[in-house]
């Protein structure tokens, strides 16, 4: 029998907690920074109401009315479009490799902010020496001999033992569980150095760049494009994990007021991130002269400028450890929940197919996926190849999977009866606003963010020297045809769990 989830909070949690994640801390702010500060608001609230939430209620109600993960789902749409549902669930499994040696960096920062605070080690003011320590260099993505980060190795282990505990013990006894402790401490957390970076000298500085609105900007279509791929991206949609959710719900489940929790929690994450930031960055720009993108805009902002900041907030250095410790705990928590989703994205198509235990598969799974974090803990991998392969992934294939589903289950399906089954146990009603959104405006949308990434990408190639050309090639597209490969290879297998029949 299906498992459910035990509680609707319990769902909330774990739902939110999958669509928040680290890349919330700093890719929201950033895209809001270059795409016209306040003015950025406008055309992402708009993508937050006609793609995600649409996209989000669409994912719970065909999860929950299929009882499966993508494979299932979109195995009942027709046997052929069984393939699209492996394709989903290799994007989480990919993503774990490369998202999980990041969270082992918190992991590590962690043990050092305790070795602070103990008076161990000196190095908040200072991170520069630490981080180059953990991630090494190397020359480029091809400089396979460079070495591997040892540190980042070890702590890959933890995180990966985390996820496999969690998940083999199922929905309702890991990730429920898990889920309702996690996600409202990690809210609180983040709410609590969110206050305190705002009473930070010169923080008027960072919120001035951030939200003051360029209007200037605000008709050119890079800007909407950019609105949405970040609305889409952050909200952990078409990789499987939504549907997998959803399929463990029960019949008479709310799910369209569920959609509308899970998509505002995650932007509310994501505007308290960018408040966070971007005083932060205000901070340090007054008190050391630097400009804002001076610790880059990726995970730089987390593991340079932070620390930095932190040993600032108090003279006492047990407080400066503390605090330290603090945040990059957060940071885990924000990892780990969706790490785990992930995992629980391909273990629940799998479980649908294949006659297996749930504790053996998470196991195997853990075991190959660390095989996977292993090749990005090296310096060549953590440095340069991770890169590489998560632009391929989140705007190609991510991308490109969306546009798939979204006109596959509006027109194979049916929205409307779609949206009468989510609407049948739901606290308030979709209209069928809701039909032509999902059938004409978001398709034509999400083909924009695929054509001009896949544009950008290609012409990208040309722009690069021999090795940044051969590098993508092989690590970029070399993934995408990996993932397909693999996905061709499950799609031939027979099934032989029961599930293919209910």
């Amino acid at each position: 029998m299906r498992e459910n989830w035990q509680s609707r909070k319990g769902f909330i949690f774990a739902a939110a907690g999958a669509a928040i994640g680290l890349g919330n801390l700093w890719r929201f702010p950033f895209q809001a920074y270059k795409n016209g500060g306040g003015a950025f608001l406008l055309p992402y609230f708009v993508a937050l109401i006609t793609c995600a939430i649409p996209l989000m209620i669409m994912e719970y109600a065909y999860g929950r009315k299929t009882r499966g993960g993508s494979v299932k789902a979109f195995s009942k749409l027709g046997k052929r479009f069984e393939i699209i549902g492996w394709v989903q669930v290799m994007v989480p499994i990919v993503v774990m490799t490369y998202y999980s040696a990041i969270i082992a960096v918190s992991v590590i920062f962690m043990v050092y902010s305790l070795g602070h605070a103990f008076g161990i080690i000196n190095w908040l003011s200072d991170p520069g020496p630490i981080m180059g320590m953990v991630t090494g260099s190397a020359e480029s993505a091809l400089d396979l001999g460079a070495g591997i980060s040892i540190y980042i190795l070890i702590a890959v282990i933890a995180v990966w033992l985390c996820n496999w505990l969690i998940v083999k013990k199922g929905i309702s006894g890991g990730i429920e569980k898990m889920s309702s402790i996690f996600t409202p401490l990690l809210m609180v957390l983040m709410i609590i150095f969110m206050i305190n970076a705002v009473r930070l000298s010169g923080a008027t500085i960072g919120l001035e760049a951030l939200f003051k609105p360029d209007f200037s900007k605000i008709l050119s279509p890079s800007i909407w494009v950019s609105a949405y791929a970040q609305v889409f991206f952050s909200t952990t949609l078409a990789v499987g994990v939504m549907i997998a959710y959803g399929s463990y719900l029960h019949e008479k489940s709310d799910i369209v007021n569920s959609a509308f929790i899970t998509v505002f929690a995650n932007s509310s994450f994501d505007l308290i991130a960018g408040v966070l930031v971007f005083s932060t960055l205000g901070f340090l720009v007054e008190s050391m002269g630097v400009e804002f993108t001076s610790f880059g805009t990726g995970a730089g902002v987390a593991f340079i400028a932070f620390p930095i900041a932190i040993s600032t907030m108090s003279t006492n250095v047990v407080v400066q450890g503390l605090l330290g410790f603090l945040f990059f705990f957060c940071l885990f928590i924000a990892g780990l929940s969706s790490s785990i989703s992930m995992l629980e994205s391909f273990v629940t198509a799998s479980l649908d197919k294949f006659k297996i235990s749930r504790s053996k598969l998470v196991t195997i799974i853990s075991i190959v996926g660390f095989g996977g974090s292993a090749c990005f803990a090296s310096y060549a991998g953590f440095n340069y190849i991770l890169d590489i392969v998560d632009a391929y992934v989140g705007n190609i294939i991510i991308a490109g999977l969306g546009l798939v589903e979204v006109v596959l289950i509006s027109y194979i399906y049916g929205t409307s009866k779609l949206r009468k089954e989510a609407n049948a146990f739901s606290d308030f009603k979709i209209g069928i606003w809701w039909d032509y959104l999902l059938r004409y405006f978001t398709p034509l949308l999400l083909g924009a963010v695929v054509i001009t990434n896949l544009f950008n990408l290609i012409t990208g190639l040309f722009s690069q020297d021999t090795v940044g050309a051969v590098s993508n090639v092989v690590f970029g597209w070399g993934t995408v045809v990996i993932m397909i490969g693999a996905s061709i290879i499950f799609y031939k297998k027979k099934w032989t769990a029961n599930a293919q029949q209910e």
